[in-house]
Formats: C-alpha cells, sequence, structure tokens
C-alpha cells in the first residue's frame, strides 16, 4: 500500500479548532515536522482539512 508523507510549513495559530484538531491527529507538532501515513481515506480527509499548511507526496 502507497504511504503519504505530509509535512507542515505553516502556523496552525489562528487557525480554526478543527484544523488544529487535525494537525495534531495527524503527529505534526510544529512547522517542518514530517509524518508517513499509510494512505487511507481518514489521512487524505485531515490533509484536505489542512491543505494550506501542509504539502505532502506518496512514496512507495
Amino acid at each position: 500500500m502507497a504511504k503519504l508523507e505530509i509535512k507542515q510549513i505553516k502556523s496552525k495559530i489562528g487557525g480554526k479548532q478543527n484544523q488544529r484538531d487535525s494537525l495534531r491527529s495527524l503527529g505534526l507538532k510544529r512547522i517542518g515536522d514530517v509524518v508517513v501515513k499509510e494512505d487511507r481515506p481518514e489521512f487524505r480527509g485531515m490533509v484536505n482539512t489542512v491543505r494550506h499548511l501542509v504539502t505532502w507526496k506518496e512514496v512507495d
């Protein structure tokens, strides 16, 4: 199964509560943090919620 590499590039300060919760659930705490998650609909939805705060790419 493919994986997603997600990197936080902007701050969560001033964001809505659901955006802060999504970053926390993804395991991102500060700018520059990188996590690798499985490519599942749950993670895609969280990434979509904070798409302006993160970059992502598929890795094998």
